[in-house]
């Protein structure tokens, strides 16, 4: 009978990859779902069974049942016995009510045996709810790709409730059979076990009705895109029946399914572009509608997708996140953080709102989403103190949990702000502990970004730095990234400049100069922010008219620092300007660093880390550092203005000739 089952499916039925697919027992004895098995345990095998598994190279469902009875009811029912038995049944389904009081059990499962104890201890269950406990397993024993203890698949509970679903796969909901499916999946079944072939054939009998809603061509999508992949017919075929249906019959949840489904894989390759276009639109309309999953949803999907079209959307999302700041689970936060840092985007009350919730959950959240939080902050370049203090004052507690990654991409933060909490003395001890104790846990990338952060901020790890100027890091570092890039090396460079400059007494390794660049100015991760051209424009022309001419000041010159100067001013021993071209009798050398809105955090007026270390080296390099910041010139109205600013910063005290 299964052989015949398997011949008629209409639809081509693919193995799981090796590795990837797990049988429910690795019994060198296999036993059919489909045979009968007495109470003593032996198996009567049928005759198109027995064939059938000598064909296939894969194993059944090894679930054997006691005396299996046919009964023709409505919902899962238990008989009460030394081994659990279902049944379904079209009479007597349990109440919403009833249904949502045993999904409310079911989250507070936290164990496979307590989802257990909860199907024996239940009366009547519908198809929809035994799904839900397949579910509520995957969610437990999953991890990694695979179940963390594949034996849990062996209870007597699971295998019944999974032959009942097999013997009466015809009678489930549309809900229940699509939603039973996916949790098979979920839970790593053979798809050429006769559980998952029933179900499959079901499907598709019923797909080709057109009975499904939205949400069960979804769910059903998800089951089949773990099946078969993206190249699945059934899969094209129900996207087929979505996009026939009008977009405005379409609820909330509809739309945020169609998106997790295109998330998953359907919609790659920039497939199914206009629906996407089309949803965008739709979904702007029903943004205020949405709930804190359905934000962090939609906004995870548009990332996947990479739909930066969507701008608009993406806009509205982060309004809508704004009241829900509270409400967001750890991981619905982590990815609407990831989201507005991929987009670009954030908005002022959102800090706000960021600004009020993290400092209260620093100690509780997931270490994860801690450190998106500081990545976000840091990426946007936001300095807020209340929650960098809040973080930080966490890190020292919490840090031995840290993964090397987490600590690394937090310090980051701190370093790219140039920020120093009130607790840094034991912030940066703490962050010395975990080099001492797990150095070799460390990507070479990852530590190579913990140690230029430190610097940023004026802590030397001079414990560890000898360790990445060694041939064998650097060797490392290239076998990571398949070459080493420049921006790696400018880093190296850096940290070797800055223990020349500030740690005299270090007297490890060197750098080797081959491994040294000549400017930290670059295209991409940059170590220096350009000048910005409309300002450095405006400060020119005030030089000129206080100098006297063009020739007296260098402009954008490269230092033998790696570091490039916005403004070069030269002076001889008498403090006379010289010319730029000049090069003997150059006494003192003045550094005019014009400073953009771009060298500071967009919300207050600090230096970045890279441009504070600029700065700082260039003074124990013997420059003369004159800081000319935006929001000081900017306030200028008048061309004679600018020149006595520029004479108070540059020449504080001598008297200005006019020209």
């Amino acid at each position: 009978m299964a052989l015949k089952l398997i011949q008629r499916i209409p639809f081509r039925i693919r193995c799981y990859p090796a590795g990837s697919v797990r049988p429910l027992s690795t019994s060198s004895q296999v036993l059919c779902v489909t045979c009968l098995c007495t109470s003593a345990g032996r198996c009567i095998r049928i005759w198109g069974c027995r064939k059938l598994l000598q064909d296939s190279v894969t194993r059944s469902l090894t679930t054997i049942f006691r005396e299996p009875a046919f009964i023709t009811s409505s919902s899962v029912g238990i008989h009460r016995d030394s081994v659990p038995r279902f049944c379904l049944t079209q009479l007597h389904r349990p109440t919403a009510i009833e249904e949502q009081s045993f999904l409310h059990r079911l989250e507070t499962c936290s164990s496979s045996r307590q989802v257990f104890r909860l199907l024996c201890s239940v009366e009547i269950m519908s198809d929809t709810m035994a799904a839900a406990a397949l579910h509520r397993v995957a969610d437990l024993e999953q991890e990694g790709g695979a179940l963390t203890n594949p034996t849990v698949l062996e209870e007597a509970t699971i295998r019944a409730l999974c032959f009942q679903l097999e013997q009466d796969s015809g009678r489930l909901t549309n809900a229940g059979l699509v939603s039973a499916l996916l949790a098979c999946t979920r839970l790593y079944l053979d798809p050429w076990s006769t559980l998952m072939v029933r179900l499959m054939s079901e499907s598709q009998a019923r797909l080709d009705r057109g009975e499904m809603t939205i949400g069960e061509l979804c769910t059903l999508g998800q089951a089949m895109l773990a099946i078969e992949g993206p190249g699945s017919v059934m899969l094209e075929q129900l996207m087929e029946q979505i996009q026939r249906q009008e977009l405005s019959n379409w609820s909330l949840a509809d739309l945020v399914a169609v998106y997790r489904l295109l998330q998953g894989g359907v919609g790659v390759d920039r497939k199914y572009r206009d629906l996407l276009n089309a949803m965008h639109s739709h979904a702007v309309t029903v943004t205020p509608c949405m709930d804190p999953a359905a934000v962090s949803g939609v906004l995870g999907a548009l990332v996947t997708l990479n739909q930066m079209q969507a701008m608009p959307l993406v806009i509205n999302l982060c309004k809508q996140a704004v009241r829900h700041v509270p409400h967001f689970t750890d991981e619905e936060l982590t990815h609407v953080l990831g989201a507005l840092m991929h987009f670009g985007h954030s908005d002022h009350y959102f800090m706000g709102a960021m600004e009020k919730y993290v400092p209260t959950v620093a100690f509780t959240s997931h270490p994860e989403t801690i450190t998106k939080v500081m990545q976000f902050f840091g990426r946007r370049n936001i300095l807020s103190p209340p929650v960098f203090d809040a973080i930080a004052e966490s890190f020292v507690y919490r840090a031995d949990d840290y993964s090397t990654s987490q600590v690394a991409r937090q310090i980051m933060a701190f370093g790219k702000l140039g920020y120093l909490p009130p607790n840094a003395g034991q912030v940066f001890r703490k962050v010395e502990t975990i080099l001492h104790t797990r150095f070799s846990h460390f990507q070479p990338r990852t530590l190579l970004n913990l140690l230029h952060a430190c610097i940023l901020v004026e802590r030397f790890p001079v414990n560890f730095v000898s360790k990445v100027f060694s041939s064998y890091f650097i060797q490392q570092l290239q076998e990571q990234s398949m070459g080493i890039d420049r921006a790696a090396l400018a880093q190296l460079t850096q940290l070797y400049m800055t223990v020349k400059l500030e740690c005299p007494f270090y007297e490890g390794p060197k750098l080797l100069p081959k491994y040294r660049v000549k400017s930290f100015l670059m295209s991409g991760r940059s170590l220096e922010t350009p000048v910005d051209p409309h300002l450095y424009n405006s400060v020119k022309t005030g030089l000129v008219d206080l100098l006297g001419d063009r020739s007296y000041f260098g402009s954008k010159v490269l230092t033998p620092y790696c570091y490039t100067l916005d403004v070069e001013i030269k002076l001889d021993e008498e403090g006379y300007v010289l010319p730029a071209s000049q090069t003997d009798d150059v006494y003192k050398r003045i550094a005019l660093c014009i400073d953009g809105q771009k060298r500071f955090t967009s919300n207050l007026r600090q230096l970045l880390g890279k441009e504070a270390i600029k700065q700082r080296h260039l003074r124990l390099l013997g420059y003369e550092v004159v800081q000319i910041p935006y929001f000081e010139f900017e306030k200028l109205q008048s061309k004679t203005s600018m020149v006595e600013y520029l004479h108070q910063k540059i020449f504080p005290h001598t008297y200005r000739l006019s020209w």
